[in-house]
């Protein structure tokens, strides 16, 4: 498999060697955590220290699976002289994992870097399982930018349809046709997400599972009542109620298949619990589980920025301005940015529906409306109008 270069994620974990955290690389499944992980090794060689890096998914490590036994292997591995850096590839294989990392932290020797399993290293858990003493790294499929590495292209539009049409699971680039690279997609969800999430919570109902990551796909972009859910699918087959449907779209949450993004009301300054919507890792996931359907280019392209937006480290949004919406209010370092994205803004009355809301926004922070415009950034009374494509390759 070709590799690049993830240095987004790389410089990030250079930037906290040392830092007297447990690093850990959580995402979605097969967004590349262990091939970071090696990437670090690699770095970790070109300077004097002693790495000890253990995959406990080879058959060489099998021993390790007993907490003594890693204990004892790490242990042994440690050189008194030099900075130890330990490694360790999906940790939740250990039985106990827990004990024995706390234990090494404590002993102030190894700096600790870790990967596992969705369903074992949620970001929620993180602190329960390591007393808050964690330094997390979110890592996400490709970006488009790392698309076109992967794929080098001077001709941008071209390369940017194949990015949406496709996905940014770099595995399924392997695969040298279409049905092929969607069925690999489809394991993703069926076999490792989903089989994750209902081993870890003993969930008996995995059809209603199914419907409702379904459904969720299906409604990207759309404010989603859980209330609505439940009355929808109880009428449609089985009957459920708010809790458990609110559980089950948490927990696909948290194995990272799904991101909620919270509403903000804009005039007070306040964020708004009621009526999340939800967005994809990535846009392949629906291709590959429900198709072509229902297809709205504007949603998906929501999907496209908000994820950029997550992996840029901002905080994100749904603006509410009196009755109007504004698709995301973006927050880094106490400063905003309002976004609005469409499709296709050349018919003027489309133009005007999108524009509108962030006109009435009165202060004085940036407002972008992102759209396919196939061309260069324009201005429009202090607004910028920046095609989808050229605002992704450009932070």
């Amino acid at each position: 498999m070709k590799l690049i270069e993830r240095a987004d994620y790389l410089n990030r974990l250079i930037d906290v060697i040392d830092i007297p955290d447990i690093k850990v690389i959580t995402g979605v499944r097969r967004s590349g955590k262990s091939k970071l992980m090696e990437a670090f090794h690699k770095y970790l060689k070109s300077i004097d220290c002693n790495i000890i890096h253990i995959k406990l998914n080879l058959k060489k490590y099998e021993k390790l699976l007993d907490a003594d036994e890693l204990y004892n292997y790490i242990s042994n591995s440690y050189i008194s002289n030099k900075n130890n850096y330990l490694l360790i590839d999906e940790v939740q294989l250990c039985t106990g994992f827990e004990k024995i990392i706390n234990s090494l932290y404590e002993e102030e020797k190894y700096d600790i870097y870790l990967t596992g399993s969705n369903a074992f290293l949620l970001s929620s858990d993180l602190a329960t399982l390591f007393g808050g003493r964690v330094f997390e790294i979110n890592m996400y499929p490709f970006s488009f930018k790392e698309y076109l590495l992967y794929y080098p292209s001077n001709d941008i539009d071209s390369s940017f349809n194949n990015y949406f049409n496709t996905s940014g699971m770099a595995g399924s680039y392997l695969y040298r046709n279409e049905k092929d690279a969607l069925s690999y997609i489809q394991n993703i969800v069926k076999t490792t997400i989903v089989k994750s999430i209902v081993d870890k919570y003993n969930i008996k109902n995995v059809d209603l599972l199914k419907m409702i990551y379904e459904f969720l796909m299906d409604n990207i972009g759309n404010q989603t009542s859980i209330r609505n859910i439940a009355n929808k699918l109880t009428s449609s087959a089985y009957k459920t109620n708010d809790k458990t449907c609110g559980a089950y779209i948490d927990y696909l949450c948290k194995s990272f298949l799904f991101y909620p993004i919270q509403r903000y009301d804009i005039k007070g300054n306040k964020y708004l619990e009621s009526d999340k919507k939800y967005y994809l890792s990535d846009l392949g996931f629906r291709r590959a589980i429900i198709g072509n359907r229902y297809i709205d280019r504007g949603h998906l392209y929501e999907n496209i920025v908000v994820i950029e937006l997550l992996r840029r480290g901002y905080e994100v949004y749904v603006g509410k301005l009196y009755n109007k919406e504004i698709d995301f209010v973006a927050i880094k370092n106490g400063k905003k940015i309002y976004i609005q994205v469409s499709d296709d803004i050349s018919n003027e009355n489309t133009f005007k529906r999108e524009i509108n809301p962030l006109m009435e926004i009165k202060d004085f922070y940036p407002k972008i409306l992102i759209a396919r415009t196939k061309g260069e950034t324009s201005d429009y009374e202090g607004i910028e109008i920046v095609d989808i494509a050229r605002w992704l390759l450009n932070k």
